[in-house]
């Protein structure tokens, strides 16, 4: 969907209009059922009140799921090049306060940092990235993450379809294969769980890391020093500090030679966006 507001998916420049947004969105509920809608905030020239229409009309087809990230701008886009005027960070995080209290007044659960859901439809396929399981990728582009007791594996198969095929035939269809090594396996792990709201099981780390937690000690207790996150003997979780400056906390996990300098002050940066 991204926005039922005309305005802003012309500036998004979208090749939709609001009408074949309801109708796609209809559709779709109508002949699959088991639908997430996925919209977009802190659009050029939003307010808050924008951004309300946008949850109250996505509210009408009452979808078991919906995702709402907040707009960033990526390197080598339009965007990037001629910078629209968005919201500053206080506005932009008081429309995603607005969000989060209609959704949830409406009985959706926030669980993840872009996600709501009712009771029990969240999604497992993501909820499976999250919280760092494993998955095979089959196809042209495809990737997979695979664990095994003493390594986990990255794979990416070729991109292009034609060359895909072609690698196939030759039993090579992997572009890269790479092993996660002992210095980026925390930042990998909390890189997913610290997207849930719950956060996840201490006893995860070791499972499906190989690794003992006590290779990101120092980490965890900068974190929680910060108020960034909360733990205890059975789980890990972000606070609502945590949640609001996600890329700080994920940032604290990187390997040393890539972390920013540990004076650097909290900045809220949206965790993923579209442009």
């Amino acid at each position: 969907m991204q926005s039922f507001n005309p305005l802003h998916l012309a500036a998004l420049g979208r090749v939709h209009d609001e009408r074949e947004a309801r109708t796609a969105a209809a559709a779709a509920l109508d002949i699959f059922g088991n639908v997430n809608l996925d919209l977009m905030y802190a659009l050029p020239g939003q307010s808050a009140e924008d951004a309300r229409a946008d949850v109250t009309a996505a509210l009408e087809f009452a979808p078991p799921h919906l995702s709402f990230y907040q707009l960033t701008i990526e390197p080598n886009t339009l965007f990037h090049r001629y910078p629209p005027p968005l919201p500053d960070d206080d506005a932009a995080a008081g429309i995603g306060d607005a969000i989060e209290d209609a959704l949830t007044g409406a009985g959706y659960r926030h669980y993840e940092t872009s996600a709501f859901a009712k009771a029990n439809r969240e999604c497992r396929h993501n909820l499976n990235y999250w919280q760092f399981g494993d998955y095979l990728g089959i196809g042209a582009g495809a990737h997979s993450k695979l664990s095994f007791p003493e390594r986990v594996l990255r794979q990416v198969r070729y991109k292009q379809p034609q060359q895909y095929l072609e690698q196939m035939a030759r039993g090579e269809p992997l572009l890269e294969e790479r092993e996660v090594a002992r210095a980026e396996i925390g930042f990998e792990f909390m890189l997913n769980a610290m997207r849930l709201t719950d956060g996840v099981p201490v006893a995860w780390f070791a499972e499906r890391t190989g690794f003992p937690l006590a290779i990101v000690d120092a980490e965890l207790d900068a974190a929680e020093r910060r108020g960034l996150i909360v733990r205890d003997h059975e789980r890990i979780g972000p606070t609502p500090l945590g949640r609001r400056f996600l890329n700080d906390l994920q940032a604290m996990f990187l390997p040393r030679k890539s972390r920013r300098p540990p004076e650097a002050a909290l900045v809220p940066i949206p965790v993923r966006g579209e442009s």
